[in-house]
């Protein structure tokens, strides 16, 4: 298993995997295009995918223009087996060892991937006008690596 960052050649497989799931679902699987994952993977954004002997078990893309988390997403009989905490935990070292500031994302309420960014640090800060959920990260490297002030 290792983890890479993600090509247009892995649209199909991390589009296959979009579908897949059994929470967030997309009500309609049309809406997000092969063209909307070249923009974020090219343009928008960058992406990182976990793999195993050319399978892709899960992705996740952040959305740099808007500092937003675009898609985390793992096969479902891969969840639990912490490929969701790595490709996380990657996306957003590397946005905020870029000097990002903060990171949101949306998801729906009553989820395991509610009760995933709440252990993981993100604050729910409202919902959209759908019901879903609101979280931000801030980034708190600085604080992590500044000496303590005596």
């Amino acid at each position: 298993m290792f983890f890479r960052e993600a090509k247009t050649e892995d649209i199909p497989k991390i589009h296959a995997i979009r579908l897949s799931v059994q929470e967030n679902r997309l009500s309609d699987p049309t809406r997000i295009t092969p063209e909307d994952y070249t923009q974020m993977l090219t343009e928008r954004g960058k992406g990182w995918v976990c793999e195993v002997e050319s399978d892709i078990l899960g992705f996740a893309i952040v959305d740099l223009q808007e500092s937003i988390v675009w898609a985390l997403f793992v096969l479902p009989e891969q969840e639990g087996n912490f490929i969701g905490r790595m490709l996380h935990d990657m996306m957003v070292s590397w946005c905020f060892s870029r000097g990002m500031a903060k990171l949101t994302l949306t998801t729906a309420p009553e989820t395991r991937a509610e009760k995933f960014y709440l252990k993981s640090g993100w604050q729910k800060i409202g919902t959209t006008e759908t019901g879903e959920v609101i979280f931000e990260l801030e980034n708190n490297l600085d604080e992590l690596i500044a000496p303590e002030q005596d």
